[in-house]
């Protein structure tokens, strides 16, 4: 496995601290972590609400990445409540896909950690709708 995914698990583990904010917020039962062109690592965690205000932990890395004037995503790993990683959701996969239509397909997804199973977005997301 290479040293980075080692790095960004660690890194989505470092922020992820699963907790109540509030009686209608929850935070961090999902934790991302997101390896930009630059080589720049940006986290994000997840915030579940009653409603529908709240964000995977994956978009909120993208965001924060954004946030802080970067683009363009390599790689993306996310780790789950139970210590595991996991694909992105359908509307994280899409976020990225507008965000590089053009190259998307090269984006690395860490399935499974623990088997060292690494995918691309192209291969979750073959074909786009649009």
């Amino acid at each position: 496995m290479d040293a980075i995914w080692k790095t960004l698990y660690e890194a989505a583990k470092s922020v992820q601290n699963p907790r109540n904010v509030s009686k209608y917020v929850e935070a961090g039962g999902v934790s991302a972590a997101i390896l930009s062109a630059s080589g720049k690592i940006y986290t994000g965690v997840c915030v579940d609400t009653c409603s529908t205000l709240g964000i995977c932990a994956e978009r909120n890395a993208i965001f924060h990445m954004l946030t802080e004037g970067e683009q363009e995503i390599k790689k993306v790993l996310a780790v789950m409540g139970n210590g595991k990683t996991g694909a992105p959701c359908g509307a994280c996969r899409e976020l990225m896909v507008q965000l590089m239509p053009d190259t998307y397909q090269d984006i690395e997804i860490m399935l499974d950690y623990d088997e060292n199973k690494v995918v691309t977005l192209g291969q979750l997301t073959p074909e786009w709708w649009i």
